[in-house]
């Protein structure tokens, strides 16, 4: 049953991971703070969300959460889980930080496979990813947990930009197939990764989800027939993890 939902989450992806760009002119610097009106605009959408849905719909999230994938994610403001999903409440476990990665939120990856025994471990990297922009920088001047955080993303330098988000996506995905070595050999896990591409730096079309990653297959012919190198992977999970080497110490 689990591979017949994982199967259905990963197409609904492919198939449903354009999201068109909104017109919206987006302001190059952020508008003076107004804290009164931010409240007032959260409860009004909040308001209308929850007047949107029947109140068996939050009896139902109240019995519990039944999610079929663990979904990490950068904390980028311009990357949200509508843009995943039609309806993620229930179905997607969220864990975000800066450069969407494994190691500075291990624990909350960890109840997702293994308390919630979700089948699917999917890491999204992101057009202009700010993290990525600052490991190919000098980012020595930062507080130190924000030194700690970007010490792990380990792309070379030479990589920038789309590059490096992929490459960084690559790496995370590496990592948890190694943590979850067992996982994978049994057939219980997934790991998938991709890249939202709001800006179109793929060329593949604005605000589209591009799986770039399944178990560390990265070839894109491969990858256009996910289901069936799904259901050909061997049981033992012995598909070697794809790592980028690691930047260098300037």
């Amino acid at each position: 049953m689990k591979h017949v939902f994982l199967s259905a989450f990963v197409f609904a992806l492919l198939s449903a991971g354009v999201v068109h760009a909104r017109n919206d002119a987006i302001p190059e610097t952020s508008p003076a703070p107004n804290v009164a009106g931010f409240i007032k605009s959260i409860q009004s959408d909040n308001t209308s969300y929850y007047t949107a849905h029947k109140s068996e719909f939050f009896l139902q999230l109240a019995k519990g959460q039944y999610p079929s994938a663990t979904v990490v994610s950068c904390s980028d403001s311009r990357v949200q889980s509508n843009m995943l999903s039609a309806d993620p409440e229930g179905k997607l476990f969220m864990v975000r930080n800066i450069g969407n990665q494994l190691a500075t939120t291990e624990g909350s990856v960890e109840y997702g496979v293994h308390h919630l025994h979700t089948p699917v471990l999917m890491f999204i990297g992101h057009s202009r990813c700010g993290a990525i922009s600052a490991v190919n920088g000098d980012y020595s001047k930062e507080a130190p947990a924000i030194k700690r955080e970007l010490d792990n993303i380990t792309i070379g330098k030479e990589l920038s930009g789309i590059e490096g988000v992929s490459a960084n996506v690559h790496n995370q995905v590496a990592a948890a197939m190694l943590k979850f070595a067992d996982e994978l050999k049994e057939g219980k896990l997934t790991v998938i990764g991709a890249v939202l591409d709001f800006a179109d730096d793929l060329h593949q079309g604005a605000g589209k989800l591009n799986i770039i990653n399944v178990n560390g297959e990265t070839d894109a012919k491969k990858l256009e027939e996910v289901e069936k190198l799904i259901s050909a992977a061997k049981p033992s999970g012995s598909r070697k993890p794809k790592k980028i080497p690691a930047k260098k110490n300037d």
